[in-house]
C-alpha cells in the first residue's frame, strides 16, 4: 500500500514558532510517523506497492523490489563516488563498484582542492567493496598517485570471477585489466590508446562489460565502444579465442543505420550498436546487452545466435539495453535489464524474454534513477544498482516474492 502524501495543508497551519507551537509541531511529526507505519502494515515493511519509489510493477507475475534506504552505509573518509560504470556482487555477497573520480567537481571535492575550500569532501578510490551489510571493506586505484598504467583509469564493467581475479575494463583506453581481490595488476589485455577495429584479435576497441566462465576460465568481453563484438579471450594467459558481431555475424564498422528510427522493431540492425554489457547462464548462453541497438541478443558460447529481445524499441540518445544480470535461482528463471535512458530496470521472463515487470522511474528520490548504469544480483536475489551521470550513487532494491 502507498505511504499517505500530504498536498496541502489547512489554512490555519502556520510553521512558523509563533503561530504553531514547537509541542503542537511535535505532536504534527508523531502522527504523520505513525499514519506512515501504518501505511507499512506497522512491521518495518518498506514494500509502498503500486507505483510507489523502487517497487516492482510486475502484477503478480514476476517478483517485486522495495528500496532499501540504509544501504550503503557511510563511507569513510569523507569518501563521494562519481559517474557509477560498474556494479558486481561476488560470491561471498560483497558489492563491488566502479566509479569516474574525474566526473567530480570541485564543490563535491572541496576538501582536495589547492587550497581547500570546504571540510568534505574527496574522491572514494576508483575501486571500492562494499560488504552485504553496506560497510566499506576496501578500495584500491587512485589517479591521484598511481601511474596509469597500474589502475584502471576510467573504468567500465568489472567482473571477480571463480578464482577471486578482479576485471576491470577501460573503455576510453582500450584494455582490460586483471587484478588480484587486492589491487596488484596480474595481466592486461588490450594496449593502452590504442586500438584496431571490431575484427582485430589483440586489440581492444571500448570494452564495457565481462564474463569469466567458471567451468573454461574464457574470459567474454563486450567490446562494444568504437567496436561491435564480443571478443573472448582465455583467462590464464590472455590469447585470443573468438569474436562475432550480432546474429553471430562478422562485424562491419562501416555499416549505417538509423538507431530508434521507425522501423528498428521491423527491421532490427544487422550489426551491433555498442555492445555495453553480458552475462553467462548456467545453462551456457550468452546473453549481450546492446544499448543503442534498444535490444538483448542471446548466444552460444561459440557465437551462434539463439535469440533477440527488443526493448522500447523507440529509445533514443543512448538507448534502453544497458547491462544484464540473472536471478540466483537454480533455474536463473528472471533476467533483469537495467535501462539508463527510460531511468528503470525491466524484469524479464528468461524462458522466452517476455517483459513482466519493471521498477524505477527517472529522478532523484529514494528508489528512483538517474541513468542506471551498474548492476548485480547478490545469493538471496537483491538487487543493487549503480548510477551513472550525476546520479552518482548505488542503491540496494531488496526481493520480495517471485
Amino acid at each position: 500500500m502507498k505511504i499517505p502524501v500530504v498536498t496541502s495543508r489547512p489554512s490555519w497551519v502556520n510553521f512558523s514558532t509563533r503561530a504553531f507551537p514547537l509541542r503542537w509541531a511535535a505532536r504534527v511529526v508523531a502522527a504523520g510517523l505513525v499514519l506512515a507505519a501504518l501505511a507499512c502494515g506497522g512491521g518495518g515493511d518498506a514494500t509502498m506497492g503500486g507505483d510507489g519509489p523502487g517497487v516492482s510493477s510486475a502484477s503478480g507475475a514476476g517478483p517485486s523490489f522495495a528500496v532499501d534506504p540504509s544501504w550503503p552505509r557511510t563511507m569513510p573518509d569523507d569518501w563521494i563516488m562519481g559517474s557509477v560504470t560498474a556494479v558486481f556482487v561476488d560470491a561471498r555477497d560483497h558489492v563491488w563498484v566502479t566509479h569516474l573520480p574525474e566526473t567530480l567537481t570541485p564543490e563535491e571535492t572541496s576538501a582536495t582542492q589547492d587550497p581547500p575550500i570546504g571540510l568534505c569532501c574527496r574522491s572514494a578510490p576508483v575501486v571500492v567493496e562494499f560488504d552485504a551489510q553496506g560497510n566499506v571493506v576496501q578500495g584500491w586505484g587512485e589517479p591521484w598517485n598511481q601511474d596509469v598504467a597500474d589502475f584502471p583509469r576510467n573504468a567500465h564493467g568489472l567482473f571477480v570471477d571463480h578464482n577471486d581475479n578482479v576485471w576491470i575494463g577501460t573503455y576510453r583506453h582500450h584494455r582490460v585489466m586483471k587484478f588480484t581481490r587486492d589491487g596488484q595488476l596480474l595481466m592486461q589485455l588490450g594496449e593502452y590508446d590504442v586500438t584496431g577495429g571490431s575484427n582485430d584479435p589483440d586489440l581492444l576497441g571500448g570494452p564495457a562489460g565481462i564474463w569469466v566462465d567458471p567451468g573454461t576460465n574464457e574470459v567474454f568481453v563486450a567490446d562494444g565502444y568504437g567496436n561491435r563484438r564480443v571478443v573472448v579471450y582465455d583467462g590464464d594467459t590472455g590469447a585470443y579465442r573468438r569474436h562475432w558481431g550480432a546474429y553471430g555475424e562478422t562485424p562491419d564498422d562501416a555499416y549505417q543505420y538509423d538507431w530508434g528510427g521507425p522501423d528498428h522493431e521491423t527491421s532490427p540492425p544487422r550489426q551491433f550498436s555498442t555492445v555495453h554489457g553480458l552475462v553467462g547462464s548456467d545453462d551456457g548462453l550468452i546473453y549481450v546487452a546492446d544499448r543503442r541497438g534498444n535490444r538483448i541478443q542471446v548466444f552460444q558460447q561459440d557465437g551462434t545466435f539463439v535469440t533477440e529481445k527488443i526493448v522500447q524499441p523507440r529509445t533514443l540518445a543512448s538507448g534502453s539495453a544497458f547491462v544484464i544480470a540473472l536471478s540466483p535461482d537454480p533455474e536463473q528463471r528472471w533476467l533483469y535489464l537495467a535501462d539508463g535512458t527510460n531511468h528503470k530496470v525491466w524484469i524479464l521472463r528468461r524462458s522466452d524474454l517476455e517483459v513482466v515487470g519493471d521498477f524505477g522511474r527517472g529522478g532523484r528520490q529514494v528508489g528512483q534513477f538517474l541513468r542506471p548504469h551498474g548492476m548485480g544480483v547478490d545469493s538471496q536475489g537483491n538487487i543493487y544498482v549503480g548510477e551513472a551521470s550525476t546520479g552518482r550513487r548505488v542503491q540496494k532494491f531488496s526481493i520480495s516474492g517471485g
